[in-house]
């Protein structure tokens, strides 16, 4: 059963690692690669990345790409997003801050702040206004 719109921002709301698309190229699968995201219901998705990888340089020549999340628990769900990359800058502290208080237990994420700081290189800031969605909610198993 597909998830309506309130149902499906929550769902993405979520912190789920989520799995991001790009095209790679016409002889070329795309690129997926798993990664934190970063969503607030009714708003853009964002994640950071770095700024000289290969995700980038395919996002800035595909300029969009698709985020799928999903869990089992209670019930099997997934939404993917679909959108068109709306911004990118470099990444600010805060926002390496905010990620990593998303994903990591409080107690970690300073430790996790200062292995970023010196093993992430230069990270770049990217925003998707979502434009397509697919959703579901296949029950619990």
């Amino acid at each position: 059963m597909a998830l309506d719109r309130a149902q499906r921002e929550e769902f993405l709301a979520e912190p789920h690692i989520g799995a991001l698309s790009i095209e790679a190229g016409p002889d070329r699968a795309p690129l997926t690669v798993p990664i934190w995201y970063q969503y607030t219901p009714g708003g853009d998705l964002w994640f950071l990345t770095g700024t000289d990888s290969r995700k980038m340089t395919l996002l800035r020549e595909a300029g969009r790409c698709t985020m799928m999340a999903e869990s089992t628990y209670p019930t099997i769900r997934y939404v993917a997003v679909s959108g068109n990359v709306s911004e990118t800058r470099e990444s600010s502290p805060e926002d390496l801050r905010e990620m990593a208080a998303r994903y990591l237990p409080a107690d970690k994420v300073e430790a996790y702040l200062q292995f970023a700081a010196s093993d992430h290189g230069d990270q770049s800031r990217v925003t998707i206004t979502p434009a397509q969605w697919v959703s579901a909610d296949l029950g619990s198993i």
